[in-house]
């Protein structure tokens, strides 16, 4: 017991408290942290010009329905940026920007956000051909899993299926925010009675099955729209989805293990965050970068089939018209 009290002793108080307000941590920065804040806090505001900018771009020279889901895919990134860094000026609101910026990061399959002309123009080019669907991270070694034809329904449960984690991670985010109000969700509280034990690894599980029918589609399309720079859109994509979330866990649980030292006024769980959040903004301003340049742009075509078929029609048109005139 001696030992014990010896060893509380010699704890600095604020490695015990709760995360401070943001007066104090504007009261602790040296001339380091200044420039650290500063320049974070810069990137984020960039990123969010960057969107805007990208978005009256392609408001004007992107046609609907194309436009719509290009704008909230690219929002993802700047989003989280913009939410990250007011976490960081303000710790003790960590688990509200938190909610905010996860409940955009995932949108429905990249069909549109492609650039392949809308769910209509999607079916055109597909119904009725196989899918695989043994594809990662649910179902990758199922290598016995039969193709499933494309049809409306099928590219409804896909779309469900990627939006699930959205709606349910803001309906789970909400509860713990309810829960945490009433001092019953801590995510130090590791027990089985604890309500962050069950609430983190089903958001886990709701992470990778989002992940699922968006594989499905870039595995069976990207062959096909390998014009429109699918490949590092599908990378960009993922990347937002895995940072935001498995990151961040990575960082809690080191935070929670004490690997992540505490350092006044932040507590080890209370740095840990702080440092998510800082890693968070740089992350993301890189992936606002790649995605202005990715889909900042206009989509005169969509498959190279359809537009073969087209200018092949107008060469027939245009014979046959001579021909007529002849």
């Amino acid at each position: 017991m001696d030992n014990l009290e010896t060893m509380n002793s010699t704890i600095h108080p604020a490695c015990l408290q709760e995360p401070p307000l943001a007066i104090d941590v504007i009261k602790e920065l040296d001339v380091f942290g200044i420039c650290l804040y500063s320049m974070l806090t810069f990137m984020s505001c960039i990123s969010l010009l960057l969107y805007l900018e990208t978005s009256l771009f392609i408001y004007r020279k992107v046609s609907y329905p194309k436009k719509t889901t290009i704008t909230w895919i690219n929002g993802a990134a700047p989003c989280i940026a913009v939410m990250s860094c007011f976490g960081m000026w303000i710790p003790r609101a960590v688990m509200f920007t938190d909610m905010t910026s996860n409940c955009g990061g995932v949108q429905g399959p990249s069909v549109d956000g492609g650039g392949a002309g809308g769910s209509s123009s999607f079916l055109k080019r597909f119904s009725g051909k196989p899918f695989k669907i043994s594809t990662g991270p649910c179902c990758c070694c199922c290598v016995c899993l039969p193709r499933v034809p494309m049809s409306r329904r099928m590219l409804f449960w896909m779309k469900l299926g990627a939006l699930q984690y959205a709606i349910l991670k803001t309906v789970l985010s909400l509860l713990s925010i309810i829960l945490w109000t009433n001092g019953n969700f801590d995510l130090s509280d590791l027990e089985i009675t604890g309500t962050a034990i069950w609430i983190n690894p089903f958001i886990g599980v709701l992470t990778i099955t989002s992940l699922w029918p968006v594989g499905i589609l870039f595995m069976n399309t990207n062959a096909l729209l390998r014009h429109l720079k699918m490949v590092p859109k599908y990378a960009m994509y993922q990347l937002v989805l895995i940072l935001s979330q498995l990151q961040t866990s990575i960082i809690n649980i080191l935070a929670l293990d004490g690997t992540i030292a505490c350092s006044p006024p932040f507590s080890s769980q209370a740095r840990g965050s702080m440092l998510s959040q800082q890693m968070m903004i740089m992350e993301m301003f890189i992936i606002t970068l790649v995605n202005r340049w990715l889909y900042r742009r206009t989509y005169n075509s969509v498959y190279p089939e359809e537009q073969d078929n087209t200018h092949n029609g107008g060469v027939a048109l245009k014979a046959a018209s001579e021909e007529h005139d002849v």
